[in-house]
């Protein structure tokens, strides 16, 4: 991992997948993963304020970030996705993670996993020592492995600094939904973001 001698030289950019009309995945209950992903972030950047360091977010409400004037939800996503990646990349000391939950046809199927691109070579230790903190402090039975995605990942793919994608668990899953609902659970789960983020910019293996 890169190691950052000042905290003055790194800059988290945090995204909350989803919001406003996009409300992302959804549970049996019909929770929306946008207002999830939203608080895990949030909480995030709290801890990570509080530890010193400097903090970017693409939304703080429930909101899409496209353009004023644009309109249709196709339109209005394209724009909100433009602005997501134009912060993500504004800064060249940035460290960036997008936030959201998963969902599969099968609801046998849970666990955080995390994904990377391999447009930029730091990223992939990011991603590994996401992973390994899911596992040590809130899933050990998750036997996940951290995956490389493509073009598919707009945000990820497009990303010039190291990036993760969390998938921090399945709605699609009844058990992990009703825990992800959970204002206790969104906690921990940012807490396993945010010491695998400090963890990984000391240089910690």
């Amino acid at each position: 991992a890169v190691s950052y001698s000042k905290q003055e030289d790194i800059v988290f950019v945090l995204d909350a997948g989803h919001g406003g009309m996009d409300g992302g995945c959804s549970s049996a209950e019909g929770i929306p993963e946008k207002g999830i992903n939203l608080n895990i972030m949030l909480a995030v950047r709290d801890w990570l304020e509080i530890s010193g360091y400097r903090v970017e977010v693409t939304r703080e409400t429930d909101c899409s970030i496209h353009d004023k004037g644009v309109e249709g939800i196709a339109n209005q996503k394209s724009s909100d996705m433009d602005n997501r990646l134009a912060l993500l990349n504004r800064y060249d000391n940035a460290v960036c993670v997008s936030i959201h939950q998963n969902q599969f046809t099968d609801p046998k199927y849970s666990g955080a996993q995390m994904f990377y691109a391999p447009t930029n070579p730091e990223s992939e230790s990011l991603a590994q020592m996401m992973q390994m903190q899911f596992r040590s402090l809130l899933q050990p039975e998750n036997t996940r492995e951290i995956k490389l995605c493509g073009k598919e990942l707009f945000l990820c793919y497009y990303c010039k600094n190291p990036m993760v994608m969390a998938e921090c668990g399945f709605l699609s899953n009844p058990e992990e939904a009703a825990l992800l609902s959970t204002e206790d659970y969104q906690y921990k789960v940012a807490f396993t973001i945010y010491s695998a983020l400090q963890r990984w910019v000391s240089g910690a293996v």
